[in-house]
């Protein structure tokens, strides 16, 4: 087994992740992972997104068995515990509520510490987890991350484990949410973005031409190619009723292409800017294949040493927030029970 290299010490960290609609529970030994157990909320599928109210009442029936199963698959005893790690935030507010709540008392209850996670901060970190038997290379610092989500889309300068800046940023809607909020209007199921990711691989990634906004610096936006993407539909669509259904491979290609130019083309200025070649993605939109390829074409093309987190930990989990609990604990950051959640936070 692969213990953490930064501590010679045991560290048993349990990880609670309740932002959005997944409940999550995880055991992390050090740097590597013992147990991840995600539930997941099918019933925002009929909704079309995630309805908060039905997000927080499911993560109050899934919390405890989570938990249960995570400590379960592990081999660990809830003594075993060293501390409990939860995110604070950004997320649902009701959804937080849940998952900070549990680990207040999970931490109050064994007299253990309790440490609080900021959610995006723990998206970097998934790259250092480690897996048992499995030698897993991590990004050496300083790296840049393309942090890109259904709520997010950055660039972070990473300098150390608990040291990140933002240095690019959407100013208005996020790659994922162009992703599924486009899908919807062409009638895909939510979340959209697998759906458009599966369907692009078949189409023409150069059929239709859609707006690439020009915003200075290294920050994104994606509104105009949302409303870009919308008119042109409402106007094929006046011309030939069928033309969305007869296209839909051609237009996630060529939605998908658009969305991950602009993603590739401000991380590319950043690497040069700071003359950066370790370069990483993460978040749930990280796990989109074409985004993976281009990657992979432009650090064979620039040489950079690329890290691309295993998928299942691209998504919200709780394998995130306990790593970047351990490197909190190391440095003794903990939280008192009087820590409430935030809905909206910066790194």
């Amino acid at each position: 087994m692969k213990e953490g290299k930064n501590s010679d010490k045991e560290v048993i960290i349990l990880g609670i992740e309740s932002s959005c609609d997944d409940t999550s529970a995880a055991i992390i030994r050090n740097e590597t992972i013992l147990s991840n157990v995600v539930a997941n909320q099918k019933i925002h599928e009929e909704y079309g997104g995630v309805v908060p109210e039905l997000a927080s009442r499911a993560h109050q029936q899934n919390i405890i068995p989570v938990v249960d199963l995570a400590l379960k698959r592990a081999g660990v005893s809830g003594e075993q515990i060293s501390a409990v790690a939860f995110t604070r935030g950004p997320g649902l507010l009701g959804s937080l509520l849940v998952g900070t709540s549990f680990a207040k008392g999970f931490a109050l209850s064994r007299g253990i510490p309790l440490i609080e996670v900021n959610h995006l901060q723990a998206h970097v970190l998934a790259l250092f987890i480690q897996e048992m038997n499995v030698e897993t290379a991590s990004p050496a610092f300083p790296f840049l991350c393309l942090l890109v989500s259904g709520g997010n889309s950055q660039i972070i300068l990473v300098r150390d484990y608990l040291d990140m800046e933002i240095i690019g940023q959407t100013i208005d809607d996020a790659a994922g949410e162009a992703f599924d909020k486009c899908a919807k209007v062409m009638g895909l199921p939510y979340p959209g973005g697998p759906f458009i990711d599966k369907l692009a691989k078949e189409g023409d990634p150069l059929k239709f031409p859609f707006t690439k906004p020009r915003i200075p610096g290294l920050d994104y936006s994606f509104s105009g190619l949302k409303t870009n993407f919308l008119y042109f539909l409402r106007d094929r669509l006046q011309e030939n009723p069928s033309f969305i259904e007869e296209n839909k491979a051609d237009l996630s290609a060529s939605l998908q292409h658009t969305i991950i130019d602009i993603l590739m083309g401000k991380l590319v200025r950043a690497a040069k800017t700071l003359n950066i070649r370790e370069i990483s993605v993460a978040g749930g939109v990280s796990a989109n294949s074409g985004l993976r390829n281009a990657l992979k074409e432009e650090a064979v093309r620039r040489r950079w040493n690329l890290h691309i987190p295993k998928f299942e930990y691209t998504m919200d989990n709780a394998a995130m927030i306990a790593i970047a609990g351990y490197y909190k604990y190391l440095k003794g950051e903990f939280a008192g029970q009087d820590t409430v959640p935030f809905a909206r936070t910066q790194l």
